[in-house]
């Protein structure tokens, strides 16, 4: 068999990565291509940038540009006739009050990102399974996945506690889709079902760069001198959540920021509402005025300086460094953007901030909003883009389940020509012969789910009565479909 081509400089590696190799158990062999770590980020400040990266993100804004402007114009005396106490009070109030909103959004992404890069799983290390925080996982590691646990990083599926190497997992994180995924591992590695076997395992996989591709997967396992082809159907992804299965072990091929779900993330943007470039758009338009009102001012006063303030030089004379009309005029036209600053209005950026903040709350105290069934209730993480919500005409949706849940209760049937289940039928039945209406009995059966209601007691009968096209119909029902039960304790599944 071909033996795996030789690793390229690892220095190049983290500049332009073209190929990918990883080999199991061997920590300073892959430390060498320095591959990211498993630690991830997705808060846009610390605390060393987060004042001038915050600044100039605010600066963005042509009220706060402007005003800085004229904080710098009031510092000069020759064309300043208000104190600039009076620009930089409400600047900084502004400033400060839309760096104290960004900061809290921040806090609770850095919150966030503590809470995923502290979770806890099993990594085979030394022989032994030992238990590690998620940031502390490296590409080339073993670990140990149990039922409903989520995915660490991405993995190369090893073997599971399920025949042929099979695991089910949920991609809701990834893709929107509840229903089960099949993930198989390669026939090779399906029979190292213990710690022991795979403590020994030193395969090397040679696969794609990272990208955001979560239908893709290109590689190659090398191992005994023999090469097994890797496909998309042998990898686990980071967010995905493990259903169905028992235990499973799989291989970190991509870890942290290399991850297909991060990579489809992109880096936090400074966004920015359909209000905010309004409110931008609207501050050039009243700025333009303004320029039009301190030009049509300042010609005013030169041609009164040209014309008549000349003949008043002995009783008001001209500024020491001006000796014209002309100038005096340029010097008038700085005093009047001075003067009439308040033409722009910077206090509705303040207002906007704090009906945004208004909002957030009221989306986490809406009891409409609130999931009884999980306790969970709406959560603002954001106070940018509340308002964006009121704004949405259409909304384009591939199928059902997106918007609604995929839900299926048994309402009615139809079995050799006979329909079962109109409720409205029966209802009406029952109302007829003076009857209050209820819903089937099933204490009969102890495997029975209380909360399930069926109206319709004939379908029943024809089940006790051994109706052999009843019976068939369920027997079809149990057997044909996708359905993956799991039996936690007796009854409930």
């Amino acid at each position: 068999m071909d033996p795996p081509p030789q690793h390229r400089d690892p220095v190049r590696v983290r500049v332009v990565e073209e190929e990918r190799r990883v080999r199991a158990n061997a920590r300073e062999y892959n430390e060498k291509f320095q591959y990211a770590s498993n630690c991830i980020k997705t808060s846009k400040y610390n605390i060393v940038t987060f004042l001038p990266v915050n600044l100039f993100e605010q600066f963005q804004e042509v009220a706060n540009t402007y005003f800085l402007f004229l904080l710098i114009l009031q510092l000069i005396p020759q064309i300043s006739s208000l104190s600039w106490f009076t620009t930089i009070v409400p600047l900084v109030l502004v400033l400060t009050i839309t760096a104290v909103k960004d900061a809290t959004d921040d806090y609770f992404r850095h919150k966030s990102d503590n809470q995923v890069n502290n979770r806890q799983s099993q990594v085979l290390i030394g022989g032994g399974l030992r238990q590690e925080q998620w940031m502390n996982v490296r590409v080339g590691d073993i670990i140990k996945l149990e039922n409903n646990q989520f995915v660490a990083a991405d993995l190369l599926l090893l073997s599971s506690s399920e025949p042929h190497g099979l695991c089910y997992i949920e991609t809701s994180e990834l893709d929107g889709e509840t229903n089960m995924k099949v993930r198989q591992a390669i026939p090779v590695t399906s029979e190292l079902g213990d710690t022991g076997k795979l403590a020994g395992f030193d395969g090397e996989v040679i696969c794609e760069p990272p990208n955001n591709k979560l239908d893709k997967f290109g590689g190659t396992l090398y191992w005994k001198e023999n090469k097994y082809p890797l496909s998309n159907q042998n990898m686990l992804l980071r967010g995905c959540v493990l259903r169905n299965t028992e235990w499973c072990f799989g291989l970190v091929v991509f870890a942290g920021p290399d991850t297909k779900l991060m990579q489809n993330s992109g880096r936090t943007k400074f966004k920015r509402t359909s209000i905010d470039r309004l409110m931008n758009t609207l501050v050039l338009w009243i700025f333009g005025f303004l320029v039009c009102m301190g030009v049509i001012l300042a010609i005013g006063n030169a041609i009164w300086e040209h014309e008549v303030g000349v003949c008043f030089q002995i009783y008001l004379p001209w500024d020491e460094g001006v000796h014209s009309a002309f100038f005096s005029g340029f010097l008038s036209f700085w005093s009047y953007i001075i003067i009439l600053n308040t033409v722009v209005p910077i206090s509705l950026y303040v207002s906007v901030e704090v009906i945004r903040l208004g909002h957030s709350y009221f989306i986490n105290w809406d009891k409409k909003m609130y999931c009884a069934k999980r306790r969970t209730p709406a959560e603002a993480r954001t106070t940018t883009l509340n308002e964006e919500l009121g704004q949405v005409e259409y909304i384009f949706s591939d199928k059902t389940g997106t918007l609604t849940q995929n839900i299926m209760v048994f309402s009615k049937c139809s079995v050799n020509g006979h329909s079962y289940g109109d409720v409205q039928d029966v209802l009406g039945a029952q109302a007829e012969l003076g009857e209050r209406p209820e819903p089937v009995d099933f204490s009969f059966n102890p495997l029975a789910d209380p909360r399930f209601r069926f109206w319709d007691p004939s379908l029943l009968e024809a089940v006790k009565l051994g109706d052999p096209h009843v019976h068939e119909f369920f027997r079809l029902l149990a057997l044909c479909h996708t359905v993956m039960s799991e039996e936690r304790s007796q009854g409930h599944p």
